[in-house]
């Protein structure tokens, strides 16, 4: 089973509404999709957004880190010979950890193709159906009040709200606004994306926590190299604290659980570098009783498919944020997971499921090896 083609294609497709954080504002979802193709005639796909405020990944760096390192990394490679290549991966490269996840999730496509078996069956097959939230981008109040209402109605029914770009006044306000308008009943997630300092944060928490805003954990509020800011939020507040761009590599992880500095993991591949990792950081966490949940960037229905394969392979993963595809103005994708609603089915087809991809106005950057 060895590998014959490595190709790279650039998309852009606009979302539907600009998706903002504190960190950046996201108009068009651009990636770099990875094909790769065996001998065998087998094919696998991959993604790579790129997200340059958080990995530090551009379109461009992201091709080059495939093309003059990963690409002939894997000319002539046979993937019976796996575990050599995932590890070879990581090693060959520091850093660019979206390239190589782009191309870790189309490896395992083909593995899992294969096998004749779907991703998640061959990782684990811990369940086939899942949950995900819906993102509620940081604007003014009474418009993200709106935007929930929406989403409620739309049948989701856990909210990840993003705040942390304002005062806390402001990101208090926001909370009171959403709260007063879908009840109680509806889980709110809080990401901050970097936004506060460790003391206001932990004003912020301990004030929603006395108006009780109900707020089930609260996402990355410090700089993410502040793993002491983000142990003193945890330690100083009731409300769950998730890590999330604190940790990128299993060593990371290692750190945050070793030290207690959060109460949760968000595993991303792109931050971990694909799926190989993002196993070796949920067994971590795992073994440690620290819960992790399954993130994204703003992604196709192929990156997305391949996180939540992921994560529905494992008992240790509670909690999945894959509304990315649902944001897009258009799909490009047939195949991969199946949306209804809230719900994502992970279905019966070997590997992703990718069955076609419309390239047509991408850029193709890829050639034969």
């Amino acid at each position: 089973m060895n590998i014959d083609k490595v190709e790279t294609y650039r998309v852009a497709i606009p979302l539907k509404k600009p998706f903002k954080t504190a960190l950046r504002t996201v108009i068009t979802a651009e990636s770099i999709l990875v094909k790769i193709t065996c001998v065998n005639g087998i094919i696998g796909w991959g993604e790579a957004p790129p997200t340059v405020v958080i990995t530090g990944e551009s379109l461009v760096s992201i091709e080059s880190a495939i093309h003059q390192v990963l690409k002939p990394y894997l000319e002539k490679q046979s993937l019976l010979n796996y575990e050599a290549i995932f590890q070879g991966i990581q090693s060959i490269l520091i850093g660019n950890s979206s390239a190589k996840a782009a191309v870790d999730m189309a490896l395992y496509d083909c593995l899992s193709q294969q096998c004749k078996l779907p991703l998640y069956q061959f990782l684990g097959g811990y369940m086939d159906e899942i949950e995900t939230d819906f993102t509620v981008s940081v604007n003014e109040p009474e418009e993200m009040g709106e935007d929930a209402v929406s989403y409620v109605q739309q049948g989701f029914d856990v909210l990840k709200v993003k705040v942390g770009k304002d005062d806390i006044a402001t990101d208090i306000e926001r909370i009171c606004e959403i709260r007063k308008r879908i009840g109680k009943t509806i889980k709110i997630r809080l990401d901050a994306n970097q936004g506060w300092q460790p003391k206001e944060a932990i004003q912020a928490i301990r004030k929603m926590e006395a108006m009780d805003l109900n707020i089930e954990l609260v996402e990355q509020p410090v700089k993410a190299w502040d793993i002491a800011g983000l142990k003193q939020v945890t330690d100083g507040v009731d409300t769950l604290i998730m890590a999330d761009e604190s940790v990128f590599s299993p060593k990371q992880a290692f750190e945050v659980i070793k030290t207690r500095s959060a109460d949760l993991i968000n595993i991303k591949l792109m931050k971990s570098g694909g799926i190989y990792q993002a196993q070796i950081i949920n067994q971590l966490a795992e073994v440690c009783g620290m819960e992790c949940m399954v993130g994204s960037m703003i992604e196709t229905r192929i990156g997305i498919s391949a996180a939540a394969h992921f994560a529905a392979s494992k008992k240790n993963i509670t909690r999945f944020d894959f509304d990315a595809p649902l944001m897009l103005a258009r799909e490009i994708v047939k195949g991969g997971i199946k949306y209804n609603g809230r719900k994502i089915m992970l279905l019966s087809d070997p590997g992703l499921g990718i069955r076609h991809v419309h390239v047509e106005g991408g850029v193709s950057t890829g050639n034969q090896i």
